[in-house]
């Protein structure tokens, strides 16, 4: 007697397997926190520059290189490091006239003379030395200061101590939106940084044109903001 093998399929629809095998979404709470932290700067930038006009481009160039071949003799003066010495900006230029130009006849503005720039940047290390460092440079024949940017060396622990304080307020916004709503945090599912910004401090010193007047400097404070979102786990 011969028996049959029977094989029964049993059709289950794809989509309640995926269904079944799916667990229940986590309910979460996000939250953004953000933390500003404001500390005293121990570095500057500062931009000495000189421009001179003369007839020819040549003369004007020579006159500005004699210029700030002065200003850097000056800063090494100071104890100024070479490297920390930067040509910005150099440039040359013609300087035109519109005296006795008549568009109508066709004339061009002529050229009156030429006019050259030479710009450099300083980095102070130390800040009691900004001030000295713009005296010297004016003495020495700069006729342009162009600014003064304060900032950190190393803005290593500010950026952490930013961050962390970020992180605590996110915290007690979540604490006290949980408790107001009678639910529970299980966890942290996720945190997203939106980043750690520094605002140096921008500033224009007030040049004293008087001899042996120093230049006063306010250093202020240099900002630094930190954001990130958390999304904590909640229950009831």
């Amino acid at each position: 007697m011969k028996r049959h093998a029977v094989l029964l399929l049993l059709s289950i629809p794809f989509g309640t397997l995926v269904q079944a095998q799916t667990p229940p979404p986590i309910p979460t709470l996000s939250v953004n926190g953000n933390a500003e932290v404001r500390t005293s700067p121990d570095q500057a930038v500062v931009r000495l520059g000189v421009t001179q006009q003369s007839a020819s481009a040549q003369e004007a160039q020579q006159k500005v290189n004699s210029t700030a071949e002065s200003i850097l003799a000056s800063l090494r003066q100071l104890g100024i490091p070479a490297n920390d010495i930067q040509t910005s900006q150099l440039t040359l230029y013609p300087v035109y006239t519109g005296e006795g130009v008549e568009p109508m006849r066709g004339d061009r503005p002529r050229i009156a003379g030429y006019r050259a720039s030479n710009v450099v940047s300083v980095t102070v290390n130390k800040i009691e030395q900004v001030g000295p460092v713009i005296d010297a440079g004016l003495k020495a024949g700069s006729n342009q200061v162009e600014g003064v940017n304060f900032g950190l060396r190393d803005d290593t622990a500010v950026r952490q101590q930013a961050l962390s304080e970020a992180a605590a307020e996110a915290q007690k916004k979540a604490d006290t939106i949980a408790k107001a709503l009678g639910l529970r945090i299980t966890g942290i599912q996720e945190v997203i940084e939106g980043g750690v910004s520094i605002i140096p401090v921008a500033a224009r010193a007030e040049m004293m044109m008087a001899k042996d007047v120093a230049t006063p400097v306010s250093p202020g404070e240099v900002t630094v903001n930190a954001t990130l979102t958390v999304k904590y786990q909640i229950a009831k």
